[in-house]
């Protein structure tokens, strides 16, 4: 067991100010393999100060030579990729190939992304008599969620270097490590001191610090709802803005005339993939009545390959372990039709359950309008177009969804229709470049590509 004593604050390694401590658990068999500090108000206080002094600095840095910085990272996590993948596998859970496909790979990607903007971006342009500048909004208060570790974390401080900004970031109590790493890379490649800043701890404690804090400008969060409306009533009482990548509940609309068998196939993997554990899960399958049965037979089909422990991983803990099988029994007793899977432990050891798929489940069930974070999908039955609608839009969630139709333009046609921030076409790729976040209680802002690049920028305009 390794036993961290300290947090990344003005470009050195330094000891927590307090001497609590958080353990961090494999959760493919409970057993604790690392602790790192449990960071107070006072290590945040040092570490947007931290940020605070080196913002005039970073901000005039040119931004040619802040996508060089980007490049060298992008390089150094690239050069990184088995360690990173083995940490996220050891404090995740993810299977090995999905953690360096996915939870490795994605980051450079998105890294190198935001070195290309640093440098092709118009910070300066001319209207009329004025010059308008983008400017960096200040210091960045980053809380990133355990889920996809790395990424997460990554999409928030790449863009906030790239704009101009300094950082503070405050990961996931579950997923520490990772981010430790990622110190690592960022004081491997000369970013100058306090432009990026770690403290782990807990969320109530150095969460709300970094919150509340007065030398924080903008607020980043990704995690649930009710803690975001938290996060941001706490910011809003500063007058600091926020950007919130919160929950969803995303459909997943299979229309008459579609490839059946591929959409449900590919819907399925989408709610199996990170063990279920992903904001953008197409948890809702939507099917026409007359395909209905079809396409829950083929779901509990595709469900069945993913056996725990092998194509799938645990859950993060014990806590989210239990709390997706009291959904399963939620669902059960609420009349939905248990298709495959169940609320019983399919091991004896790690926080694994059963891959799950239920049928007959109705729009008003929690089922149909809970997120529940884990590899359950609900299989329900529409009408026409404008029921299929009704039931898509029909939850407080809107972040991303999924259309399969006969064309495309039949589907673009839906999912222009459609209440959420992301809608994947007859299965069209993910794009690291395209704005991701949500309408409704899904979030505040979007993440990748330019526009997440403009949520860690201001306007200031010069007329003459």
């Amino acid at each position: 067991m390794k036993q961290h004593d300290a947090m990344y604050i003005g470009g050195s390694w330094r000891p927590a100010e307090g001497s609590g401590t958080i353990e961090v658990e494999n959760p493919a068999d409970g057993q604790v393999i690392a602790t790192v500090p449990a960071g107070s108000a006072e290590d945040v206080d040092a570490a947007v100060r931290a940020a605070r002094a080196a913002l005039p600095g970073w901000a005039a840095t040119p931004p040619e030579e802040r996508a060089d910085r980007l490049a060298a990272l992008r390089d150094q996590l690239m050069a990184r990729t088995d360690e990173i993948a083995a940490t996220v596998t050891a404090e995740l859970g993810a299977p090995p190939k999905l953690s360096r496909v996915v939870h490795a790979g994605l980051p450079v990607a998105v890294c190198g992304s935001y070195a290309e903007l640093a440098r092709t971006t118009a910070f300066e342009e001319r209207i009329g008599n004025s010059t308008v500048l983008l400017e960096p909004v200040g210091v960045v208060g980053a809380i990133t969620p355990w889920n996809y570790p790395l990424h997460q974390v990554v999409a928030k401080v790449a863009p906030a270097l790239a704009a101009g900004c300094t950082v503070v970031l405050k990961p996931a109590e579950d997923t520490p490590l990772v981010a430790r790493l990622f110190a690592e890379c960022v004081d491997a490649v000369g970013i100058p001191a306090g432009v990026f800043n770690l403290v782990t701890g807990l969320g109530p404690v150095a969460g709300r610090a970094l919150a509340e804090h007065d030398g924080v400008d903008l607020l980043s969060f990704t995690g649930s709802t009710a803690v975001g409306r938290t996060l941001g009533a706490l910011a809003g009482g500063a007058v600091k803005r926020v950007a919130l990548e919160l929950g969803g509940k995303s459909a997943n609309v299979i229309l008459p005339g579609a490839d059946l068998a591929k959409a449900v196939k590919v819907g399925v993997a989408n709610v199996m993939a990170n063990s279920g554990q992903t904001c953008s899960a197409w948890t809702r399958m939507l099917v026409h009545t007359d395909q209905y049965d079809e396409a829950v037979e083929r779901a509990a089909a595709a469900a069945s390959a993913y056996v725990p422990g092998e194509r799938i991983g645990p859950l993060v803990n014990a806590r989210q372990r239990d709390r997706v099988r009291g959904y399963i029994e939620q669902g059960i007793a609420e009349g939905a039709r248990l298709v495959v899977g169940g609320p019983e432990a399919p091991t004896p050891v790690g926080y694994y359950v059963h891959p799950t798929v239920f049928a007959d489940v109705t729009p008003e069930m929690t089922l149909a309008q809970e997120e529940i974070f884990g590899p359950v999908l609900s299989v329900l039955r529409y009408e026409d177009e404008d029921d299929a609608v009704r039931i898509a839009n029909g939850t407080v969630y809107g972040l991303a969804g999924a259309v399969w139709a006969g064309d495309d333009a039949e589907a673009v046609a839906f999912a222009r229709r459609l209440d959420t921030g992301q809608v994947d076409i007859n299965g069209g790729r993910f794009n690291p470049l395209a704005p991701f976040g949500g309408y409704k209680h899904s979030g505040v802002g979007r993440e990748l590509g330019a526009h997440g690049l403009a949520e860690y920028l201001q306007t200031k305009s010069l007329q003459f």
